[in-house]
C-alpha cells in the first residue's frame, strides 16, 4: 500500500466515489504536492479489471438510460439476450423502482447497448474467439448507442462485463453515468485457458454456492471450472452405471445428482465458462470402495485403487463414460498425483499380480496412468494429468496429454520442451489454501518464465487457481477465492508489458476498487492488503483502503 496512504483520506474516497475509479486520481494528489508525477502510461491505468488489450478515454461524462435496450444481432442469441439482463440488473441495481425520480429526467446520452456478432454458434471450447471492441463516443457525437462488436457470442460476453464496469450509479444525481467517454476497446485474452479449481470433495458445496463462485468468476473473465469433484474423503456424485459409488459422499445430503452436475454445465456455458470434471486415479480414490469394497486393495489398504483387477478399470470406465454425457469439454482431468504404491506392495493379491506381470510396484503406476488415459481417450477426451506422471515416464504419456504443473515451477519448459501442452498452477503462488501468499505474488508469477521459443510458448494453455477444500466450505470459500484469484485473472488474460510496472501503483488500487465492485454485487471478497487471505478487516475504513 504505497499509493493510497500518501492520498488524503477525502482525495481517496472521492476518487473512488464520483469517478468510478477509470483512471488513477493522481492528478490531484500531484497538485496538493503529495505525490510525485507519474507518466500517464502507468498513473493513468482505467479502473477495468483485468486491463483490457488497448483502449482509450477522454472526459466526458454519459448517463445511462435505465430503460437501455439491447440492439444488434445479438438479440438473436439465447445466450447474449440473458447477459445483458443480468448485466442490465447488475448497473440498474440503484433503478428508480417507486418512481420518486421520473419528472426529473427524461433522455439520457445512452438509450441502446447495440451488440453485432459475426457468428451465432454456441459451440464452447478450448481456444474459442473471446475477442471484442467495444466503443462509446463523446457527448457532443454520441448517438445514444454504445456497441459492442465480437466474432463470437462469447467475445460479446466478455465485452458486457467490461461495460458493466464502465457504468456507476452517481449518488448526486441519482443516474448510472459512463465516466471517461469516449472510449475505445479493442480487447482479447493473452491465454485461452483462464481456470479455477474447486474442491468439492474435502467439504461440500451446495449447488447454489458453486453457482455463485461460477458467477464471479465471469466477472473476472475467467473461463475454465475446473471442478475436483471426487477424492479420497467423499464421492459425492451420482453415476448412474454404478449406483453405489455415491455411498463414498459424507452424508446422503451432500450429494451431485446427474441433473446437477448438468446445471452446473449450463450454468457456466450461459458465461462463457467450460467445466472440466475431475476423477483423480490412482491415488486420492478411497472413497470409491465405500460403495464397492472391491476396489479397496484390502480393507485396511484402500488406496491406490487395487491395479490387479478387471473390475476396477470397469468402474472407471463407466465413470468416464456417465460423464462424457454431462461434460462437453474436450479435456478431462486424470489426476495422477500422490501415488504411494506401499498398499501395492503390502497387499497378497496385488503383489502376485505384479509378479505375474513382471511389474514393479513404479511400474504398476504407469500401468494405471495410461490405461486410464486410453479410456479417456477413446471417450473423445484429451486427458490432463497432474506432473508427476510427466516427471516419472513422459515418454510414455499419450502426445495429446495437458501437463498440470502444481509442485513448483520449471515443469511447463521442460513440458513443453518435450511437446506437451501444459497448465501452470505453481502451489507456491497458486494454490489459494496457502493463505500466506499476498496478492503481489500472485500478480506476478508468470507462466512463461523459462520458455524462450514462440513455438514453446503457444504449448502453455494459460493457467488456474486452485481452491483445495480441507479448510473451506460455504462459510468461508469465497473470500478464500477473491480477491487473490482475480490478481491472476489480470496475469492470464492482460498483455503482460501493462502490467508489470510499479504494482503497488498501478496496480493496487485497480486491486482493491475491483474487491469493492465484487463486494458490491455481492461477493464476499476478502480485503486485499491482509497478510493472511481471508481474513477479516484489520479495523474501520473505506473498502476502497483495504
Amino acid at each position: 500500500m504505497k499509493l493510497w496512504p500518501l492520498l488524503t483520506w477525502h482525495t481517496a474516497f472521492a476518487c473512488a466515489l464520483f469517478f468510478t475509479a477509470f483512471t488513477l486520481c493522481v492528478s490531484e494528489a500531484v497538485a496538493a504536492g503529495t505525490l510525485n508525477p507519474t507518466p500517464r502510461s502507468s498513473a493513468s491505468l482505467p479502473f477495468i479489471w483485468p486491463l483490457p488489450a488497448a483502449f482509450t478515454f477522454g472526459n466526458d461524462t454519459l448517463s445511462v438510460d435505465p430503460a437501455l435496450s439491447l440492439a444488434g444481432n445479438a438479440a438473436s442469441s439465447a445466450i447474449l439476450r440473458a447477459a445483458f439482463d443480468r448485466y442490465r440488473g447488475i448497473v440498474f441495481k440503484h433503478s428508480d423502482r417507486y418512481g420518486f425520480l421520473r419528472t426529473l429526467r427524461t433522455t439520457y446520452d445512452v438509450s441502446k447497448l447495440q451488440i453485432n456478432v459475426q457468428s451465432h454458434s454456441d459451440q464452447l471450447q478450448l481456444g474459442v474467439d473471446e475477442s471484442y471492441s467495444l466503443f462509446v463516443s463523446n457527448a457532443e457525437l454520441h448517438s445514444g448507442v454504445v456497441t459492442i462488436e465480437a466474432n463470437t457470442v462469447f467475445g460479446a460476453l466478455r465485452g458486457l462485463e467490461t461495460f458493466s464496469q464502465l457504468c456507476s450509479f452517481d449518488y448526486t444525481s441519482k443516474t448510472v453515468q459512463i465516466n471517461k467517454a469516449p472510449w475505445s476497446i479493442r480487447d482479447k485474452p493473452r491465454f485461452a485457458y483462464r481456470g479455477l479449481m474447486l474442491d468439492t470433495s474435502r467439504h461440500y458445496l451446495p449447488i447454489d454456492v458453486i453457482k455463485q463462485i461460477i458467477e464471479s468468476m465471469s466477472y473476472a473473465k475467467l473461463n475454465v471450472l475446473h471442478w475436483h469433484i471426487i477424492d479420497e474423503q467423499s464421492f459425492p456424485l451420482e453415476v448412474p452405471s454404478f449406483p453405489n459409488l455415491w455411498k463414498g459422499s459424507y452424508t446422503k445430503w451432500e450429494r451431485y445428482t446427474v441433473e446437477d452436475a448438468y446445471e452446473i454445465v449450463n450454468f457456466s456455458k450461459m458465461r462463457g465458462i467450460n467445466v472440466m470434471a475431475e476423477v483423480d486415479v490412482p491415488g486420492h480414490a478411497a472413497s470409491w470402495g465405500v460403495g464397492y469394497p472391491s476396489l479397496w486393495p484390502s480393507p485396511s489398504c484402500k488406496e491406490p485403487l487395487d491395479v490387479s483387477k478387471n473390475f476396477t478399470f470397469d468402474v472407471l470406465s463407466g465413470i468416464l463414460s456417465d460423464m462424457r454425457k454431462i461434460f462437453p469439454f474436450e479435456l478431462f482431468h486424470l489426476g495422477g498425483d500422490e501415488v504411494n504404491t506401499d498398499c501395492w506392495s503390502n497387499t497378497s493379491q496385488v503383489t502376485h499380480w505384479l509378479s505375474q506381470n513382471r511389474l514393479t510396484p513404479k511400474a504398476a503406476y504407469e500401468y494405471f496412468v495410461l490405461k486410464a488415459q486410453e479410456i479417456a481417450l477413446s471417450k473423445r477426451w484429451s486427458p490432463v494429468n497432474w506432473e508427476e506422471t510427466f516427471n516419472s515416464f513422459p515418454a510414455k504419456l499419450h502426445p495429446q496429454t495437458v501437463v498440470h504443473n502444481w509442485l513448483g515451477p520449471g515443469v511447463c519448459p521442460k513440458a513443453v520442451a518435450k511437446g506437451f501442452r501444459c497448465i501452470f498452477s505453481n502451489q507456491g503462488v497458486w494454490y489459494l489454501d496457502h493463505l500466506d501468499v499476498p496478492w503481489e505474488d500472485v500478480y506476478t508469477a508468470e507462466p512463461l518464465e523459462g520458455i524462450r521459443k514462440v513455438s514453446e510458448q503457444k504449448l502453455v494453455l494459460g493457467g488456474e487457481v486452485c481452491m483445495w477444500g480441507e479448510t473451506v466450505d460455504t462459510s468461508d470459500v469465497q473470500q478464500t477465492i477473491w480477491p487473490r484469484a482475480a490478481a491472476a485473472a489480470e496475469r492470464l488474460w492482460s498483455p503482460r508489458d501493462h502490467t508489470t510496472r510499479n504494482i503497488n501503483i498501478t496496480t493496487l488500487p485497480r486491486l482493491q476498487y475491483f474487491r469493492c465492485l465484487l463486494n458490491r454485487r455481492g461477493v464476499a471478497a476478502a480485503p486485499v492488503t491482509n497478510f493472511y487471505g481471508r481474513t477479516a478487516p484489520t479495523g474501520p475504513g473505506s473498502c476502497f483502503d483495504q
